[in-house]
């Protein structure tokens, strides 16, 4: 990975023996959605996963990691994570939160472990794509290999 600067993802997936791979991606500060880092990527926009945090009434902060071209269902979120309601934090709580800024948000090696649900799809490819932590660099890995780390649940929506 010549090059390639690691990120704190990264070398937490490595310490730990996870299998991944590093894939950069030319960044648009304009775009930072899911379908430019796909299009950047040659990889359908199902299979590159996007990482919301959100805060539940209850339970505080907890994480969704969902296909790129999918919306949030806040019902679904909340229910799943055991509050009555959630929403999104502010772009400004991302960072003293998860120590990540917004098209940068990695599932893996956030401040303090949450509670994390990555969606059900996840499990129908041999490989996803996650941040790896920061913009322009994704972390390719077994959606197995992602849950198993992060002690996600599944969820469906």
């Amino acid at each position: 990975m010549a090059g390639i600067s690691k990120t704190n993802a990264a070398r937490l997936l490595e310490a730990a023996g996870v299998q991944f791979e590093l894939v950069p991606y030319e960044v648009d500060e304009s775009n930072l959605a899911a379908d430019h880092v796909a299009a950047q990527l040659g990889e359908p926009v199902e299979q590159v996963f996007k990482t919301l945090v959100l805060r539940g009434d209850r339970n505080g902060l907890f994480v969704c990691v969902m296909p790129g071209d999918m919306e949030v269902d806040l019902k679904v979120a909340a229910k799943i994570s055991g509050n009555k309601s959630c929403a999104m934090i502010h772009v400004k709580e991302l960072l003293p939160e998860t120590g990540y800024i917004r098209g940068g948000c990695s599932p893996i090696g956030m401040k303090k472990p949450l509670p994390t649900f990555i969606y059900e799809s996840a499990l129908l490819y041999d490989h996803i794509y996650v941040s790896a932590g920061i913009r322009g660099l994704q972390i390719k890995i077994a959606p197995q290999d992602l849950i198993n780390f992060v002690g996600a649940d599944i969820y469906p929506i």
